[in-house]
């Protein structure tokens, strides 16, 4: 079992909110869909991001070539975060994420 944590602040993805290119080399086509109708993007962005580092954090002792751009965050129905690994479900971790207004931290467990 690997561990991976991540702690961003909300205000450093305040300004790409706006900045397509960088979304676009980020994050998948999903996850800025899921994102930019919210009421405050940049967290969510934000949220994403955390998972992505912590998930790439857990994984990266078994797969030294994966990239964070590999990684994407889905939500079930219900809202529970899912991983994918180049856009295929990744049973084999578990995310959790929290925030509030200023920070986002993310926790991934892989078995």
């Amino acid at each position: 079992m690997n561990i991976g944590i991540d702690i961003e602040e909300v205000k450093r993805f305040e300004k790409y909110v706006k900045d397509k290119d960088y979304l676009e080399r980020v994050f998948a086509e999903e996850e800025i869909s899921y994102c930019m109708p919210k009421k405050n993007p940049a967290q969510h962005l934000t949220a994403r991001f955390a998972a992505k580092e912590a998930v790439w954090k857990a994984l990266s002792a078994k797969n030294k070539k994966l990239i964070i751009t590999d990684i994407s965050i889905k939500n079930t129905q219900s809202g529970k975060p899912e991983v994918y690994i180049k856009n295929k479900r990744y049973k084999k971790i578990d995310v959790s994420l929290s925030h509030t207004d200023k920070y986002v931290v993310a926790v991934a467990m892989a078995f």
